[in-house]
C-alpha cells in the first residue's frame, strides 16, 4: 500500500480551506502551517500575470508534504527521526527522536517543513482539532503527517474533507480502483521539482 493524492489546480479557487483544516485539525502553533497555497501569477501574492484585458493567468497549487518514495529527507536524518513507513508509504516524524539539526530543512526541494525554534503558542488556552492530533513541542521539526492519526481510524486527510472546490482525491496508489487512481487516468499530471529525483506521491492535474 501506498497512499498518495491527487491535487486538480484547474478546480482550485484558492480559498485554503485545505490550510486552515489542516492547521485546525492539528492543533498547529502560532505561524506554522503544513498546508500552503502557491500562487501560479504574477510577481506578488494574488496578483495575476500578464496584460489586461487579453492574457491575464492566475491559478493556484497547493503544497504540503509530498510524501516521496524517495524521500531526500529520509536519507539526511542523523536519529531516524524521519522515516517512511512501509505498511502506507507515509513519510514521518518522529518528535521524540528528532534533535532539531534541521538537516531535512535543507535537504527538503519543496519547502514544507517546519522548525520550532521556542516553545509552541496557540490562538487560543485550549486545544484544537482531532483529540489523537500530534503534540508539538520545542527545539524539533515538523511537518504534515497525511494525517496518519484519522487515516488509522478510518478517515480521510482534513484537507481533503474541506476541500470546497473538490480539487483533491486520494487513495491508494497500488490499487487500480482507489479514487485517486481512478481520477488521474487519462488526465494530464505532473511532479512538483520532479527532475530532483524524490518520486513524490503527490500528483498534479491539469
Amino acid at each position: 500500500m501506498r497512499y498518495g493524492m491527487a491535487i486538480d489546480v484547474k478546480r482550485c479557487i484558492g480559498c485554503r480551506a485545505c490550510s486552515v483544516a489542516c492547521k485546525s485539525n492539528n492543533n498547529l502553533p502560532n505561524g506554522m502551517w503544513w498546508n500552503r497555497v502557491d500562487v501560479d501569477g504574477g510577481e506578488e501574492d494574488c496578483m495575476a500575470s500578464g496584460t489586461y484585458p487579453n492574457s491575464l493567468k492566475m491559478g493556484y497549487v497547493p503544497v504540503a508534504c509530498q510524501h516521496c518514495d524517495v524521500p531526500s529527507c529520509v536519507a539526511v536524518c542523523p536519529t531516524g527521526a524521519t522515516a517512511k513507513d512501509p505498511a502506507t508509504g507515509i513519510v514521518t516524524q518522529d518528535v521524540e527522536v528528532c534533535i532539531g539539526c534541521q538537516k531535512c530543512i535543507e535537504a527538503c526541494p519543496y519547502g514544507v517543513r517546519s522548525y520550532n525554534a521556542e516553545e509552541p503558542e496557540y490562538v487560543v488556552d485550549f486545544s484544537l482539532g482531532d483529540a489523537d492530533a500530534p503534540k508539538h513541542k520545542a527545539s524539533v521539526v515538523e511537518k504534515c503527517t497525511f494525517c496518519g492519526n484519522r487515516i488509522a481510524r478510518g478517515l480521510e486527510p482534513a484537507c481533503m474533507e474541506l476541500c470546497l472546490a473538490r480539487a483533491r482525491f486520494w487513495g491508494d496508489l497500488d490499487d487500480p480502483e482507489s479514487a485517486i487512481n481512478q481520477y488521474v487516468q487519462g488526465k494530464e499530471t505532473y511532479f512538483l521539482l520532479e527532475e530532483e529525483g524524490t518520486a513524490p506521491t503527490t500528483i498534479y492535474v491539469r
